[in-house]
């Protein structure tokens, strides 16, 4: 039987067992067990991992555990740049974008608002996640562990607030998601550009009172709803803003 020592950092002890949080432990590892295999046998999805290091290296992981082995295990850095010492992954997305599980609806239309394209439907079983995650290069967002912890998975985030304003919150500060922010672009229902239109196009389509005061207004040419600057915008972009100022 292999034995190797493990210590997980920052957020990731939210994944261990109790008695293994905030500490270096050892655990028997079976022979030939990879990284991967063991940290999540841990209980940490591999999508939540940014780096690892063994006896002091920065490994991937597929490394195979020997006898003695020192492992440090890191979710993302906040404000260090270690892309020279990444292994974990083969390259980066080229796009931000999303596939959000059936409990992040809200969190969905969140960022959809900010700009980033998600898809979300409340149907989606886990496969058809895991296909579009592939298909299209999207990030998952779960609150399902073992969802992510499935081998074809590369990217994911396991989101840790319970309430929509917060997980929107939680994903933009761990994404860094405040420089390519677009707000107002798509539509939060079905997830497509909006594009502007003049009054008298959006005549037959808005309230009276609104042709009187409104100027500006968009529409989604999938549901063909108009939007415009009312209270209901200006609710959203105190939120927007917000999101903007701590990034």
């Amino acid at each position: 039987m292999v034995t190797a020592t493990f210590r997980f950092y920052e957020v990731l002890n939210d994944f261990l067992a109790p008695h293994h949080r905030w500490r270096e432990f050892d655990a028997p590892c079976a022979r030939a067990a990879s990284l991967k295999h063991m940290i999540e046998a841990l209980g940490v999805p591999h999508t939540e991992v940014e780096l690892v290091l063994v006896n002091g290296e920065s490994v991937g992981f597929d490394r195979l555990l020997r006898h003695g082995d020192r492992v440090a295990v890191y979710p993302k850095f906040e404000a260090l740049d270690i892309t020279p010492l990444l292994c974990v992954r083969d390259q980066p997305l080229r796009r931000t974008r999303f596939v959000a599980d059936a409990h992040l609806g809200g969190l969905a239309r969140l960022l959809r608002l900010t700009g980033f394209d998600t898809l979300y439907d409340n149907g989606f079983a886990d496969d058809e996640i895991v296909a579009i995650a592939l298909r299209d290069e999207r990030i998952v967002l779960t609150r399902d562990r073992e969802l992510l912890k499935r081998r074809s998975v590369t990217h994911g985030c396991f989101v840790h607030a319970l309430k929509p304003r917060l997980q929107v919150r939680e994903i933009f500060d761990r994404l860094d998601l405040a420089g390519s922010a677009r707000p107002f672009t798509l539509c939060l229902d079905c997830n497509v550009p909006l594009r502007p239109i003049d009054r008298a196009q959006a005549e037959a389509r808005i309230p009276p009172m609104v042709r009187e005061r409104q100027q500006r207004f968009s529409t989604c040419d999938v549901c063909r709803r108009v939007f415009w600057e009312g209270s209901h915008w200006q609710h959203m972009r105190e939120l927007v803003d917000e999101l903007l100022d701590r990034g």
